[in-house]
């Protein structure tokens, strides 16, 4: 599945699009060593991340990227594919965060998302809490990280 599953294109989506039970799947995003190493280099600089001989020598048997890098491609899809333009408009925060496999260089990872909950707010009718289960998957359909996201998004149509 892609943008075409849901029932409105990501320019005119709403909170209305985002069904319960409805299941998507974006991707894929490969997974590069540079981008691995520089990731790890920047922002989590610990040597599985970091550094390829010492990486080979460690638990993993090579590079790994950071669970935090896998969050921020992760979110790359997310942004371009399921939230959207006309009517997101935050985020109060995720739940049950969790890593699963290391990621690789040369992986592929997709996004598998299921809408959990749509449930209009009573005190600002205008928008909604969509509540995603979202896992992330290799290439060879292995979840390498799930959470559960919450977004608030506009309604097409205020009660």
């Amino acid at each position: 599945m892609n943008d075409s599953s849901f029932p409105a294109p990501n320019e005119d989506r709403y909170f209305e699009d985002y069904v319960p039970g409805i299941e998507l799947v974006f991707g894929p995003t490969t997974v590069t060593e540079a981008e691995v190493l520089e990731f790890g280099r920047r922002f989590d600089p610990q040597e599985m991340h970091t550094d390829p001989e010492a990486a080979a020598r460690g638990q993993f048997g090579g590079v790994i990227a950071s669970g935090w890098h896998t969050a921020a491609m992760f979110m790359r899809l997310y942004a371009d594919h399921y939230l959207s333009n006309a009517s997101s408009i935050a985020s109060p925060g995720l739940d049950e965060l969790r890593w699963y496999q290391p990621v690789r260089p040369g992986d592929e990872l997709r996004i598998r998302l299921r809408v959990v909950e749509a449930r209009r707010s009573r005190a600002k009718p205008d928008r909604g809490m969509i509540r995603t289960l979202i896992e992330v998957l290799n290439q060879h359909g292995e979840v390498v990280m799930s959470m559960k996201a919450m977004n608030i998004t506009r309604c097409r149509n205020a009660a």
